[in-house]
């Protein structure tokens, strides 16, 4: 599986949120996104966690 954590480009971002200085990290698996967050910080253990449910998967 392939689960990517990048930081939002800001020609992706609203006006607004580039305003505010808004960050923002998207959480892709398999190219799909499928999570966002504020902290970068929670988008890694958001990533760590689907990875292991994955690895419980493939051991089963």
């Amino acid at each position: 599986m392939t689960v990517q954590v990048t930081e939002r480009d800001e020609s992706k971002m609203s006006h607004e949120g580039q305003a505010a200085g808004l960050r923002i990290w998207d959480v892709h698996q398999q190219g799909q996104l499928v999570g966002m967050f504020h902290n970068e910080h929670e988008a890694h253990q958001y990533r760590a966690e689907l990875e292991n449910l994955e690895n419980q998967r493939t051991t089963q």
